[in-house]
């Protein structure tokens, strides 16, 4: 899909085409986001990157996770709305942290990668609530994926339930999807990794100077990281 057409806007995010346009980016993330891989085989990278750029804070405060100087650096580019890595973040997540972020091991820095305008609502509702919240409301909004981001649903309706169980009020939560300072800097932070870093699919994750677009399983994902310790 061409950046000109990935430009996302209030109205796209609060509009009534909000839904229409969701249908159609849908499918495009299913269609552009690469399957799953073997359960134990690693993916082949897909191109190069400069490190030193992509650890290079953007706009937007590093979701990051582990020792700065770990000598492995994950850098995971995701969609709220990209079914893999719901998958990833359910299944593979929380293991590799346990074996290899709060071992040392890994530096895993996250950033937002928004296919569509629902998506890119969702992280700005994470992005609203306190710092420390951030994690455990994109764990919630992927594990409850298919009940606010499938075309079918009413998404404001859905992520407007589900971020006042985060403590958000009605009045918060417009407030949240009507700053556009914030819906700037997530459409920057996502065009940098497009121009930059050829960042094209979700989940896509740059792994010390290479990269690699798709779901991985924990087996997968262990062994690329043994093979760099």
């Amino acid at each position: 899909m061409p950046m000109s057409d990935m430009l996302l806007t209030k109205r796209h995010l609060l509009g009534g085409s909000a839904v229409a346009a969701l249908s159609v980016a849908f499918s495009a993330v299913a269609g552009t986001a690469s399957a799953a891989t073997g359960e134990d085989q690693v993916p082949p990278s897909d191109g190069n990157v400069d490190m030193n750029e992509v650890l290079k804070p953007g706009p937007l405060p590093e979701i990051a996770l582990g020792k700065e100087d770990a000598p492995v650096k994950i850098v995971e580019y995701m969609s709220l709305t990209c079914p893999h890595c719901a998958h990833f973040a359910v299944t593979t997540f929380d293991t590799i942290k346990q074996k290899y972020v709060d071992t040392g091991k890994v530096r895993f820095i996250i950033r937002e990668f928004p296919f569509d305008p629902r998506a890119a609502a969702a992280f700005m509702l994470a992005r609203c609530a306190p710092q420390e919240q951030y994690m455990p409301m994109v764990e919630m909004l992927f594990k409850q994926q298919i009940a606010w981001a499938s075309p079918d649903v009413d998404g404001r309706a859905a992520l407007l339930q589900m971020s006042k169980l985060a403590g958000f009020t009605e009045d918060s939560f417009t407030k949240c999807l009507t700053n556009q300072k914030l819906l700037d800097d997530v459409n920057s932070v996502r065009e940098r990794a497009a121009k930059n870093f050829g960042v094209n699919a979700t989940p896509t994750f740059l792994i010390n100077g290479k990269r690699y677009a798709g779901d991985m399983s924990v087996a997968a994902m262990s062994k690329l990281i043994d093979s760099l310790l």
